[in-house]
C-alpha cells in the first residue's frame, strides 16, 4: 500500500541517483578491503541486553510465580510488584499481557524487565549498581493511516462474508455492525448488488502494522436508502457520528439488539400462534438465538418490569423517554444486578435468550412501544440524538467535504493511503 505524496521532480531524481550509486562504490570497496580480515574477540556480540526471553501471561500466571522462574528472590518480586503498582500495574492479564526479562549473557541475572501492557505502552525496568529497581514508562510512537475499503453483497451473501472479501478485518466489521443496527435490519435488509464502503484508521509502530483504530466513515446502500455516518470529535472533546448534514446518525434505540441474528418471525396484526394454534397479533420481532445468548439493551434506559409470566416467561421492560420503551422475552435468566429500578447503559447485557414462557424453541422476542402502542422494531422511524449545534455543525460540514474528497481519491486509488 502507498502513501499518498507529492511526485519527485526530474533534476531531484537525478541527483538521488547519482548518490546511490556513489555509495554503492564505497560500500563494494569496504566490502572487498574487510572480506577476509580475521575476526576480533567482540565480533559479532552486541554489549548490554544481549539475551531477551519474552514471556506471554498465561491463564494461572502471576508476577511473583513469572519473577521467580527467572531466578529473582523474594525481596526483588516484592520491590518489584510495588514498582509496577506505583506505575499502574496491578495485575496480569491472561493472553495480552506480556513480559521481557533481559540479561547481558546466559548466566547473568536479569538485569532489566520490560512489561507490556499495550502495544503502545511499555513499563521498563533496570536494576542499578545498588541492586534497587527503577521505572521508566515509554510510550510507543504511533503512525496512523486511513484506509478505504469497499465491495457489493452477492446473492446468498450475508454481510459478514461480504465484508471479508472486501479486505475488511472482522473487528472492523463488528463496529460498523453496531452502527448501522440503528439504521437496519441485516437479515431482512441485505440484497445482492448493495454497495457498501469503509474508511478505518490502521496504527503502525515503526513500519509494522499493530492493529486498528476508528471507524471513520461508513457508506451502505439500504434499503431505504443510503445510509452515511462519519465520526466527528465536537470541541469539547466528545466523539458521535452523524449523517451528511450533521445530524445524529446514533439513534436512541437499536433495530436489532443482536447482530446478525435471523429474524424468524415478523411483527404482524394476525399470525398463528405456534403454541396455542389461534390466530392473533404478533407485537414484536423474534430473532432467532440460542440458549444463552446475551441479550443487550437496545438504548440507555431505567427497568421498569422484571419477572415472568405465562406467555413472555422471563421478561425485562425498559422505560428510555416519555415515548418510548423496549420489552425482552423468553430469557433463560437475567443478567447480575439486572431488577426494577436500574438505569442500563446502551448495549449493556440484560439477560440470556431462551425459551421460557409460550416459546417452541430459544430465541429473542423484542418489542418497541411508542406512546403506549407497539409499533414495528424494524421500520418504526427511531429518535437520533447527540445532534451537532450550529457552531459544531459548520465545522461538521468543512470536516465531511475533506473526509469525502479523501474517500474519493481512496475509491480511484485502491492501494494508497491517508497519513493521518
Amino acid at each position: 500500500m502507498k502513501k499518498v505524496k507529492e511526485y519527485i521532480n526530474t533534476s531531484v531524481l537525478t541527483k538521488i541517483v547519482i548518490a546511490l550509486a556513489v555509495l554503492l562504490t564505497l560500500v563494494a570497496l569496504f566490502l572487498v578491503v574487510t572480506k577476509n580480515a580475521p575476526l576480533t574477540a567482540g565480533d559479532g556480540v552486541e554489549s548490554g541486553d544481549t539475551c531477551k526471553t519474552v514471556v506471554v501471561v498465561s491463564s494461572g500466571d502471576t508476577l511473583s510465580g513469572l519473577l521467580s522462574k527467572q531466578g529473582l528472590n523474594h525481596n526483588q518480586i516484592n520491590e518489584i510488584a510495588s514498582v509496577l503498582k506505583s506505575n499502574g500495574i496491578t495485575g496480569l492479564r491472561a493472553d495480552r499481557d506480556k513480559i521481557e526479562f533481559v540479561r547481558a549473557t546466559d548466566a547473568d541475572p536479569v538485569n532489566k524487565i520490560v512489561v507490556i501492557p499495550s502495544p503502545w505502552r511499555q513499563v521498563e525496568l533496570t536494576c542499578d549498581s545498588a541492586g534497587a529497581w527503577q521505572c521508566n514508562t515509554v510510550e510507543v510512537e504511533r503512525n496512523t493511516r486511513a484506509v478505504y475499503k469497499s465491495g457489493v453483497i452477492l446473492d446468498g451473501d450475508s454481510f459478514y462474508l461480504a465484508g471479508m472479501r472486501a479486505g475488511i478485518p472482522a473487528g472492523i466489521l463488528a463496529d460498523v455492525y453496531d452502527l448501522l443496527a440503528f439504521e437496519m435490519d441485516f437479515e431482512r435488509d441485505i440484497r445482492a448488488g448493495q454497495h457498501f464502503s469503509v474508511l478505518y484508521e490502521e496504527n503502525f509502530a515503526s513500519g509494522a502494522h499493530v492493529d486498528n483504530g476508528h471507524v471513520l466513515a461508513v457508506s451502505f446502500d439500504a434499503l431505504r436508502g443510503n445510509v452515511k455516518m462519519y465520526r466527528f470529535k465536537k470541541k469539547d472533546g466528545s466523539v458521535g457520528f452523524y449523517d451528511e448534514k450533521g445530524n445524529g446518525a446514533i439513534k436512541s434505540l437499536k433495530r436489532t439488539p443482536i447482530n446478525n441474528a435471523k429474524v424468524t418471525s415478523s411483527f404482524t396484526t394476525r399470525r398463528k400462534h405456534p403454541v396455542l394454534g389461534f390466530t392473533r397479533a404478533h407485537k414484536g420481532v423474534d430473532f432467532r438465538a440460542p440458549t444463552g445468548t446475551p441479550i443487550p439493551a437496545a438504548g440507555a434506559g431505567r427497568i421498569v418490569k422484571r419477572g415472568y409470566n405465562s406467555g413472555h416467561g422471563n421478561f425485562v421492560r425498559i422505560r428510555h423517554n416519555g415515548s418510548f420503551e423496549t420489552l425482552y422475552a423468553h430469557m433463560s435468566r437475567f443478567a447480575k444486578g439486572i431488577g426494577v429500578g436500574t438505569t442500563v447503559r446502551q448495549g449493556q447485557i440484560i439477560g440470556y435468550s431462551g425459551s421460557t414462557g409460550l416459546s417452541t424453541g430459544p430465541h429473542l422476542h423484542y418489542e418497541i412501544i411508542k406512546d403506549g402502542k407497539h409499533v414495528n422494531p424494524l421500520t418504526v422511524k427511531l429518535p437520533a440524538i447527540n445532534n451537532l449545534d450550529s457552531a459544531n455543525k459548520a465545522k461538521f460540514l468543512e470536516y465531511r467535504k475533506s473526509l469525502d474528497a479523501g474517500i474519493e481519491y481512496l475509491n480511484a486509488h485502491p492501494n494508497m493511503f491517508i497519513v493521518l
